[in-house]
């Protein structure tokens, strides 16, 4: 494996920054995440999952939130309204990215392939947690106003398979965004 495929995808796994998350645009979100931020979060939850869910390995679930969207660098996000008529071939395009890379390459399409097929407990783990992620950025956005992303966390509801995750889309139902700050401000 050539140390310069290495720094071309890591190059490349930059344009996550670039790659907004296209549905909330629906909405009227002129600058919502980017799947960078979102892969960030989603792999906070994941971890939180996989220990909730007794998972052993809650850094393989990490691991594979933080290459979960990797395709999107070069398919973009297309949004659920979007995809009713294009498909994007992400399976290709993870494996182009991860072909020159060797065994590394290997690993990460693994690990990658696991969330997208969720054919093991770590994969059905991370894809709550991917989902999560969007429930989380929804409620989010929908105390700001944009009343219809409720549709998202209800979408994302009905989609989770792991009891840690329902539990916590339970909670996130009830809770207030901004509550997690209140009553640490200090005061003058």
């Amino acid at each position: 494996m050539e140390t310069k495929n290495i720094i071309k995808f890591i190059f490349e796994l930059g344009q996550q920054r670039r790659v907004s998350h296209e549905g909330w645009k629906l909405l009227g979100i002129r600058h919502p995440d980017n799947v960078a931020e979102h892969s960030l979060r989603a792999a906070q939850i994941g971890f939180a999952l996989a220990v909730m869910e007794g998972y052993e390995k809650p850094e393989e679930v990490c691991a594979m939130l933080v290459f979960h969207d990797m395709a999107e660098c070069r398919v973009g996000d297309l949004h659920k309204v979007a995809a009713r008529y294009v498909k994007a071939d992400e399976l290709r395009a993870a494996q182009d990215q991860t072909s020159e890379l060797g065994e590394f390459g290997e690993k990460i399409l693994d690990l990658w392939k696991q969330v997208e097929e969720k054919s093991t407990l770590a994969g059905r783990i991370a894809k709550d947690a991917d989902y999560l992620e969007t429930a989380v950025s929804g409620k989010e956005y929908l105390e700001q106003g944009h009343t219809f992303a409720q549709d998202w966390i209800t979408n994302v509801s009905n989609a989770l398979k792991t009891d840690s995750a329902k539990r916590l889309i339970a909670e996130l139902q009830q809770a207030d965004s901004n509550e997690w700050w209140q009553g640490l401000k200090k005061l003058s």
